[in-house]
This record gives C-alpha cells, structure tokens and sequence, in this order.
C-alpha cells in the first residue's frame, strides 16, 4: 500500500471516528459527557483537516497518488 493510499485510508477511518463521537455526543445524557464526547469529535475534524490538507500535498507533489 502506497503512502497516498494509507493516508487517505487513515483520513476516512479518522471520519468514522467522528461521526462516532458525534453520536455519543448527541445520546449522552451526562452533559460532561456531552461536552467531552463533543471536545474529542473538534479535535478530530481538526487532524481530519491537517489530513486534508497532507492528502492534497501528496497529490500535487507525487502524481502517482492522484485519485486513490
């Protein structure tokens, strides 16, 4: 597996986290729950948008990894 393809592999399991956390947030009954649930789902789609961001770098740098 290339590099391009483990990082966007890395990106998609990092969004299924998200959305998870995302769920927990909304079902927790604890509002410290809440808010930790809500607190780990921000910093997730921050790393998911440095992801991005890395995901882009590789394509404009190394063509081989365009569109995996």
């Amino acid at each position: 597996m290339t590099v391009g393809a483990q990082v966007k592999q890395t990106l998609s399991s990092l969004k299924g986290v998200q959305s998870t956390l995302q769920t927990f947030a909304l079902n927790s009954e604890a509002p410290e729950a809440k808010r930790v649930f809500h607190e780990a789902m921000m910093i997730t789609e921050e790393v998911i948008s440095d992801l991005k961001r890395r995901v882009s770098e590789l394509e404009r740098e190394e063509p081989e990894y365009h569109g995996f």
